[in-house]
């Protein structure tokens, strides 16, 4: 008696769940058209990738800033060489000297006067000419480390695309094949509910069948939520939606 009451009692709850679990699930599904998304080619998603990804920029201007730094280290010669130029206004006294061979004679006069003068240096600092060559290879050093710096990048960055292009294919196809599964489960259950209220089977083959067709269902959910994800993880790698 207790053994039947439990079956009775399991049956009324699966009778009752399907109704609301089935309209559950289809509200929540993917439609054929939702899973079945016609990604640009890889080629244009690693262009786009590389074109747009921070990183690379990043390398870009490091790049440009070394290259300048060796442009200033090419002309830092000129700052040992220059043109000097000044000019006074003002009261001067001016002192000179006749001689007429018997005498000497000092004047000083006193004149307000305006006086320039100009002229042209060039200092030799000893460092400079013996660091120059020094100092020219570390800055030419410094850009091809920057521009391998951005090769490096560039690279990572491909790789991560491809990577996450081919998950994303995966994905698509993995929720195809669970969609799949959960149709075929759907209607096997259909044939099983039919059967179980003929009596042809027990209710122990009717749980099993419906145990089938909850995994089914999770299985799809997880397939779908994994897909949603990797897609967008790609968008957000390449720049753009697709």
């Amino acid at each position: 008696m207790k053994l039947t009451a439990i079956y009775i009692i399991t049956l009324l709850l699966i009778l009752s769940a399907r109704p609301g679990q089935a309209q559950s699930a289809d509200s929540t599904a993917m439609t054929p058209s939702d899973s079945v998304i016609t990604f640009p080619p890889l080629n244009d998603l690693i262009d786009s990738a590389v074109k747009y990804h921070p990183g690379i920029r990043y390398r870009q201007y490091e790049v440009k800033v070394k290259e300048s730094n060796l442009q200033t280290q090419q002309h830092n010669w000129t700052r040992n060489m220059g043109v000097q130029a000044d000019s006074r206004y003002g009261t001067f006294d001016n002192f000179s000297a006749n001689d007429n061979g018997q005498s000497t004679t000092l004047l000083n006069t006193t004149n307000k006067q305006f006086n320039y003068g100009f002229g042209v240096y060039m200092k030799l600092p000893l460092y400079d000419l013996l660091n120059r060559k020094n100092q020219l290879k570390q800055a030419k050093n410094e850009v091809e480390m920057a521009r391998s710096l951005g090769e490096v990048q560039e690279t990572e960055i491909r790789q991560m695309v491809i990577k996450q292009y081919q998950d994303a294919l995966l994905r698509q196809r993995l929720i195809r094949i669970k969609a799949q599964n959960l149709g075929n489960a759907r209607v096997n259950m259909e044939m099983v509910e039919k059967e179980f209220r003929n009596g042809i089977i027990p209710i122990s083959e009717y749980a099993r069948i419906s145990d089938i067709v909850y995994r089914a269902e999770s299985d799809y959910e997880l397939a779908k939520t994994e897909f949603i994800t990797a897609k967008l993880l790609l968008e957000e790698m390449v720049g753009f939606k697709f």
